[in-house]
């Protein structure tokens, strides 16, 4: 059952803005949580009333700080964007998150993550989705009333509340945005923008040599049109 968050304040708890744990163990799990996390952003930059972020300190009941836990990657709709130093719920007009994502690394331990299930079925969360980069492995877990429901078949799920979508191959995962583009590195996305800039410089001289061309065309006719006239010839009148 989904926690009432509505406790007595109690004056004077601290909630700290770090846990004291790192982001990521490895380049390989930083490099997915970041790719998630600003693609996410991307998809949702025109939505004021969406709220993304990355290894955020979620505090879903006032006054107790020890409840607590840093998706590697959130989401929340309802609630404006903006820096925070954590997420305290009861001051997010208290929505819980709705979308969380965690990126395995070697460290992380089965206990561990099923305390991680445990709390994000306890607080709240609507979809629950973890990568294994080393293994291929990817999971997802719905919730279906109180409780966070596993999704049976994950290929090419479609998650209801980002409309984005999911294909595990055996290299690797691939996630794409509802239109049919797929999400990208940094490295990829800057790779791609240049290549675009590329062919779009190109297509402008194209267009450029094409008018010259026909501006040429245009005076060899009047050249033309004027050696005629020079020797009495009225090219209407042939």
């Amino acid at each position: 059952m989904v926690q009432q968050l509505q406790p007595e304040t109690t004056a004077g708890v601290i909630y700290p803005d770090s846990d004291g744990q790192p982001m990521a163990d490895n380049t390989k799990q930083f490099r997915w949580i970041v790719t998630i996390k600003e693609n996410l952003e991307i998809l949702f930059a025109t939505r004021d009333d969406v709220f993304v972020a990355g290894d955020l300190l979620w505090y879903p009941v006032q006054g107790d700080n020890k409840i607590r836990q840093a998706p590697d990657a959130m989401v929340v709709f309802g609630r404006g964007k903006g820096d925070r130093g954590s997420y305290r719920q009861w001051e997010e007009n208290n929505i819980p998150v709705q979308v969380v994502f965690e990126i395995l690394s070697p460290g992380n331990t089965l206990k561990e993550m099923a305390k991680k299930l445990q709390f994000y079925q306890r607080y709240g969360v609507e979809e629950y989705y973890v990568y294994d980069p080393d293994r291929i492995d990817f999971n997802g877990w719905l919730r279906v009333g109180n409780t966070l429901e596993v999704i049976e078949d994950i290929q090419g799920w479609i998650s209801p509340r980002l409309g984005i979508r999911f294909d595990l191959n055996p290299t690797t995962l691939e996630i794409y945005y509802p239109d049919g583009r797929k999400f990208l590195t940094s490295v990829e996305l800057s790779q791609k923008l240049e290549q675009e800039s590329q062919r779009a410089e190109q297509e402008r001289q194209q267009k450029e040599s094409a008018l010259t061309e026909l501006e040429a065309e245009r005076q060899r006719y009047q050249d033309l049109l004027q050696k005629l006239q020079q020797q009495g010839i009225n090219p209407e009148e042939l």
